[in-house]
């Protein structure tokens, strides 16, 4: 968990930085959007690229490597001089560089523990949205003394300082072997779906329920400019939805060993389709506060179920690279809907049809869980 807190900053110090960047470039919003949406890409493919390493090779090595890429790319985005290559840093060595702190890490986690799995799966995603809840809330007040340059380099010195020490200490491998025969293992789950099709129903759940997680996330800071109340408050609800996402994701994995990670999923998707509708009447400072611990309260469990589906329905040897692509969709809608809200916004002048955009797509998540269900159920009554 501290591992990912600190090199979670991946995905979150560009949304903070957006506006600052956006106006030393002298680019549109949708332009400005394209380093979010770079690093996301980075992150996603980092996903699927680093959980097949860690599938044939551990979980340290590659996570070393990738701990190095993240430190030096915030060194490297410090100094760029145009929006390009700030876009590239983002992606070529942040976005992948992050990428072993998420979709790796739970993977890995998740062979160590028969029992009480959801628990753990989600202590180690909750990593990522402890550094949304950190991060945002430092990095203002530095960048304005200081500015944001100034504040990529530091954060480039905390992660190499911190992180490979980190990394080194997780050298022993998980338990394989021993986790099919040891007390308290399960079995693979039956369910009337192909592993190929069931993999690709999860990806288009999970490309779905995060086109519409991106745009509080991704925008919430640059909304805040715009309505007036500054960048700071707009972080300070970026904090308070991520650190609502931490309670979230914990209490979601209680849930999970309860009544199972499907049913979790189709809750948590439900109550975030609820709460973007409330984005759009209430604008007022303190209602955006409280609709974005609203937020942040529903949509925090969603993505570690998906990983807990995966183990309960596939082998454990594909679990790196099976759980590496359901993120990778995961990830590729966030970049994709982080990106589309900002081109929406340009057309609009609002962003209302953002929000818009993203209860659509959240309706086809909950299409595509309600599909994983009744499969699960169906196999369930013939086993019985």
């Amino acid at each position: 968990m501290l591992l990912a807190t600190i090199g979670g900053v991946g995905m979150w110090a560009v949304v903070v930085v957006l506006p600052a960047v956006q106006a030393e470039f002298g680019v549109d919003r949708a332009a400005a959007s394209m380093p979010y949406t770079a690093t996301m890409v980075g992150f996603a493919a980092g996903n699927v690229v680093v959980g097949r390493a860690i599938d044939r090779m551990g979980y340290w090595i590659p996570a070393l490597i990738a701990s190095i890429a993240l430190g030096a790319g915030f060194l490297l985005a410090s100094l760029t001089t145009s929006i390009l290559g700030f876009t590239l840093a983002q992606g070529l060595l942040i976005g992948i560089g992050t990428s072993a702190i998420f979709g790796p890490l739970i993977a890995d986690i998740s062979h160590w523990f028969n029992r009480r799995r959801g628990v753990a799966v989600a202590a180690a995603a909750a990593g990522s949205y402890l550094a949304g809840t950190i991060w945002p809330m430092v990095m203002p007040y530095v960048m304005q003394s200081e500015g944001w340059r100034f504040t990529y380099a530091a954060i480039g010195v905390v992660c190499l300082a911190t992180m490979v020490p980190l990394v080194l200490l997780l050298k022993r491998r998980a338990p394989l072997a021993a986790a099919a025969g040891s007390r308290g293992s399960q079995r693979v789950r039956p369910i009337s779906l192909s592993p190929t099709a069931l993999q690709v129903l999860l990806v288009v759940a999970g490309f779905g329920c995060c086109m519409a997680m991106s745009m509080p996330q991704v925008h919430i800071v640059a909304y805040c400019m715009d309505l007036g109340y500054g960048v700071a408050r707009g972080a300070d609800m970026l904090s308070i939805m991520l650190a609502a996402g931490v309670v979230s994701r914990l209490a979601s994995g209680f849930l999970a060993d309860r009544i199972g990670a499907v049913k979790t999923l189709l809750i948590g998707s439900v109550l975030q389709c609820l709460s973007l509708l409330f984005y759009i009447p209430f604008d007022g400072l303190a209602s955006l506060y409280v609709v974005s611990l609203v937020f942040g309260l529903s949509q925090g469990g969603i993505v570690p179920c998906y990983a807990i589906i995966v183990r309960d329905y596939m082998p454990a040897k594909e679990a790196g690279q099976r759980v590496g692509i359901v993120i990778m969709a995961t990830i590729f809608g966030m970049a994709v809907g982080g990106w589309m809200s900002g081109w929406i916004y340009d057309l609009t002048g609002s962003y209302a049809a953002a929000f818009l955009n993203g209860i659509a797509w959240n309706l086809v998540n909950l299409v595509a869980i309600g599909l994983l269900m009744w499969k699960a159920r169906r196999s369930a009554m013939a086993m019985a």
